[in-house]
């Protein structure tokens, strides 16, 4: 019954919280719309959903998260430093990172991650989903940004989901 009812009850918290904050209210009506939106979203959604989300350790997403917000204040003053001091010696490239992931959710959570860093963002994602493509700021070396990435996003999404 409650699976029914709340087919994804991670993403109906996230959901809510994420309307509270963007009308920046706690206001009963809000709450109450927030709520409704919250339940009725991922209940008219779930056909859509080609998997079923398996969190195998939910306590490890906010680690996750606490290191992502972590490495984004990191990756801006790197990123600053590198604009301000030597602009002129950047050396943008791609880098192409093997995936070890193969949850389509995990992947995707994955790609937006490398995104909110400062400094690189996703720019494809293999048609085998076996590798994503990503754009630097500045690449000293091709794999330590990869073992970077692997090791800071990908690692832990393994553990969360796989």
């Amino acid at each position: 019954m409650w699976r029914k009812c709340f087919p994804h009850p991670f993403l109906t918290l996230a959901l809510w919280v994420i309307w509270l904050l963007l009308n920046n209210t706690l206001s009963a009506g809000q709450m109450i719309l927030g709520g409704l939106l919250a339940i009725f979203i991922p209940w008219f959604s779930a056909g859509f959903w080609e998997e079923r989300i398996s969190v195998r350790r939910p306590w490890l997403i906010v680690k996750f998260f606490a290191s992502v917000l972590w490495q984004i204040i990191i990756a801006n003053i790197h990123v600053a430093r590198l604009i301000l001091m030597s602009s002129d010696r950047l050396r943008p490239g791609f880098v192409e990172i093997p995936l070890d992931l193969t949850s389509p959710l995990a992947i995707s959570i994955l790609a937006n991650t490398i995104s909110l860093t400062p400094g690189t963002v996703t720019c494809d994602l293999s048609q085998d989903q076996k590798s994503l493509l990503i754009h630097a700021l500045h690449i000293d070396d091709a794999q330590s940004t990869i073992d970077e990435i692997k090791q800071l996003f990908e690692k832990p999404l393994k553990e969360i989901f796989n």
